[in-house]
């Protein structure tokens, strides 16, 4: 199995006192292209040639290629897939996908659109837990390397409503816990809002993790924010990984360490292939047109800013979110359900719009190939409640190395 390696160009850059930034820059490549290099992933010639000519070298001086073993496979299951960010990641990182439930029928059209040779199960995640889960995954008990998921996590969302344990869609941590349960997976991956860690003063996470435990496993948590690992959004997540109880002196987990370079929406926007969107109404547009980009209400006349907000006008608070237009220069503020919320305003930097279906998906890290089934409004919502992908990924690869002490 042929492998390639930039550590050349690294060494070469320091040598050089240049930045990856800088090298991006000059030689005109895409962040994708940079991005696919820090992973030792296989670019186009075109994009070597174009680095080669800013440092005046060859190829051989920036990349080596060398032979490495066969990797072993390791298995996963999904439970709450929505429209497969998460999955994607998994994948990406070189796990092969046994099985994902999701309900809700766009999401898994979506899910089996992108990949027909996933086994999708759309249904009510009640409705499998129930079932003898090694007998329905042709698994024994231990044998499954990993268990990911996420909740549905409008429930534990600042934006929204804080409900939690109460809430119907509570019970579905009792099933994924009884998947943990029955199958034993070596590890899992639990992904959630950062609002979980302080709802109802910290107790609805202590039960959480309280049932995690007492399915077997030892618990490691951190919040991570996408913008981190290679997505232009800042998207703070709760990340919860379990490691099985008679595993823990054999397999040690580190959380990915965060890029050096954080990308922003001049990186994902600027090329971004058309697609469906929602427009504002020819009133809100209008008023968009008056906000410069990285400005938001307080940038217009005082007097339309008073008719638009109304009530909100006299509101406590920053209102930050009131008509805010984003800046090339920034990343994304958190990709939402829905494109055009009144307090949470994400204009396009350059069009008095909403983001469309394709720019949020990039703002998400899916591959511009990665299609969406439904309506746009479904569409929208299996996007704004994606893990974004890049983020999954890393995560995954330090899953990976984890499993790959047991060998």
């Amino acid at each position: 199995m042929v492998a390639v390696s930039y550590n050349n160009l690294w060494k070469l850059l320091i040598d050089k006192g240049m930045n990856k930034t800088e090298l991006k820059e000059a030689s005109g490549v895409s962040f994708n292209v940079m991005a696919r290099m820090g992973k030792n992933e296989t670019v186009s010639l075109e994009s070597l040639e174009k680095i080669c000519m800013v440092l005046n070298c060859n190829i051989g001086d920036i990349m080596d290629i060398t032979t490495k073993k066969e990797q072993r496979t390791f298995s996963t299951i999904e439970l709450f897939a929505g429209a497969g960010g998460l999955a994607l990641g998994v994948e990406k990182a070189g796990f092969i996908t046994l099985g994902l439930v999701e309900v809700d029928k766009d999401a898994s059209d979506t899910l089996r659109r992108n990949r027909p040779e996933w086994r999708v199960i759309n249904d009510d995640i009640a409705n499998i837990s129930c079932l003898d889960l090694q007998d329905y995954f042709g698994l024994k008990k231990g044998e499954l390397d990993l268990l990911s998921g996420g909740a549905p996590c409008q429930s534990f969302s600042y934006a929204g409503k804080r409900l939690g344990l109460e809430d119907a869609r509570g019970t579905l941590f009792y099933h994924y816990a009884k998947f943990l349960e029955q199958l034993q997976p070596k590890m899992f991956l639990f992904e959630n809002v950062r609002g979980l860690l302080t709802h109802d003063k910290g107790r609805t996470y202590k039960t959480i993790l309280d049932i995690f435990e007492s399915t077997g496993y030892t618990i490691q948590k951190k919040v991570l924010n996408a913008w981190d690992y290679g997505v232009a959004q800042k998207r703070e997540r709760l990340i919860t990984i379990g490691i099985r109880n008679n595993l823990t002196d054999k397999i040690s987990f580190s959380f990915p360490t965060p890029h050096e370079y954080k990308p922003v929406l001049r990186d994902v926007l600027l090329d971004c292939p058309k697609s469906e969107g929602t427009p504002y109404s020819e009133y809100k547009r209008k008023i968009f047109e008056l906000v410069p980009p990285g400005g938001y209400w307080r940038d217009i006349p005082e007097d339309i800013a008073k008719e638009y907000m109304k009530s909100c006008w006299y509101m406590e608070g920053g209102r930050t979110g009131i008509l805010r237009r984003l800046s090339l220069d920034e990343p994304s503020l958190t990709v939402l359900t829905s494109p055009s919320q009144k307090q949470t305003d994400r204009c396009h930097p350059l069009e008095p719009r909403p983001f469309t279906i394709r720019e949020n998906a990039r703002c998400q890290s899916f591959p511009d190939e990665w299609q969406f089934c439904g309506s746009i409004g479904s569409q929208y919502k299996q996007v704004g409640n994606a893990v974004p992908v890049n983020l999954a990924m890393d995560i995954a690869k330090q899953i990976r190395i984890a499993l790959e002490g047991l060998s």
